[in-house]
């Protein structure tokens, strides 16, 4: 599939209601993501609102591309509803304003907005960020576009092509699952998503999103089931693959963890340290040492930042078990030094001194 840069030009529009005496506003932003080539990209794009480094998930884009969030008065300028669809929003903490002052009246919900910006959010894609220069209730706040940059192939992967297909019925019904999901009303949303892809059955991405809902509503096997239709549409779309592989391992279904992680790194073996993670532990517990030791080494070496630290801890059980106790002590240490605080940390601690001590050449206890 051709991945295509994502340009989103975004509009604020700030609508003035007096909902406290006149000190207070409410904040509608909205905008449209655009492909390149002016067309919507085929799968919802996450907004965001990032505000004194806390972000806060405002929305989704619906099919046509289009959001809008509104950010109300006496809430301390955190989200008073969303549109088309997305992740709740969380609460955010919007104390600092830009130094210019307002030539009209002080209020809080524009005085917060200063010092916040915008981002679009989407898998493989690298996000530029847009101020919301909000100074008084005069500004109209229109700013500058915002691209997402593909990183790699991953972009690829993370949009399923069977969307562009979908009949127009289908995606208003998965247009309104995404509302639904935005406000947690799972009900509907599994009603709203379960329609759509009753019309259109090779609905890769409502299959996906429906069993997203179903986890939120503890059905284990209703989840499962539709990731496993997402896949079956769209063997290319990846994120069913991460979905299965995560609930398996959950479930400890080592099997079915090493399968779909297996398959999920066939898709993609550069970008994603978690599959090798749970490749790793499921190889472990089936007695796989050697694929296991692969597994954790790949995943370490693609994980520069270090931001699995899990993946250190679990190569050092596995030397452990082949009785390579320095470099299983090296790693170990290691996962102390990235997660010092972890609820294993005081067992690992533990398991390190008995190593250190073998290594001095004293038995452990």
């Amino acid at each position: 599939m051709l991945v295509r840069a994502v340009v989103l030009p975004l509009a604020v529009l700030v609508c003035i209601g007096p909902i406290r005496a006149q000190t207070e506003v409410v904040v509608i932003i909205s905008g449209d993501v655009r492909l390149e080539d002016g067309t919507a990209p085929p799968d919802a794009v996450q907004i965001n609102r990032v505000c004194n480094g806390r972000t806060t998930a405002e929305t989704r884009t619906d099919t046509m591309g289009h959001y809008h969030f509104s950010v109300g008065a006496g809430n301390d300028g955190t989200s008073s509803s969303a549109d088309a669809g997305g992740a709740p929003a969380q609460a955010s903490d919007l104390n600092k304003a830009l130094n210019k002052t307002s030539t009209q009246y002080t209020n809080p919900v524009t005085t917060a907005l200063r010092d916040c910006e915008v981002q679009a959010v989407l898998s493989g894609f690298r996000s530029e960020s847009v101020r919301l220069s909000i100074h008084d209730t005069s500004d109209d706040g229109r700013v500058a576009m915002i691209v997402l940059h593909p990183l790699s192939r991953l972009a690829a992967l993370t949009i399923s092509v069977t969307t562009a297909a979908a009949p127009a019925s289908a995606k208003k019904a998965y247009d309104k699952g995404l509302e639904a999901i935005a406000k947690e009303k799972w009900d509907a949303a599994d009603s709203e998503l379960a329609r759509a892809v009753k019309v259109y059955p090779k609905f890769a991405v409502a299959w996906y999103e429906l069993g997203i809902v179903r986890q939120k509503r503890n059905d284990t096997n209703g989840a499962v089931q539709a990731w496993r239709e997402a896949r079956a549409q769209d063997t290319k779309y990846i994120q069913p693959y991460e979905s299965l592989a995560a609930m398996a391992d959950a479930q400890q279904d080592w099997t079915a963890a090493e399968h779909y992680s297996r398959e999920w790194l066939q898709l993609d073996a550069d970008d994603f340290a978690a599959a090798y993670l749970i490749n790793a532990i499921a190889n472990a517990h089936l007695n796989r040492v050697d694929a296991a030791e692969l597994a954790a080494r790949n995943g370490l070496r693609i994980d520069k930042d270090r931001r699995i630290p899990r993946l250190s801890y679990v190569l050092g059980l596995i030397l452990m078990q082949k009785q390579q106790y320095a470099e299983a002590a090296k790693y170990l240490h290691a996962y102390l030094e990235l997660a010092p605080n972890a609820r294993d940390a005081a067992l690992v601690r533990a398991q390190v001194a008995r190593l250190d001590q073998q290594a001095e050449g004293h038995a452990p206890h």
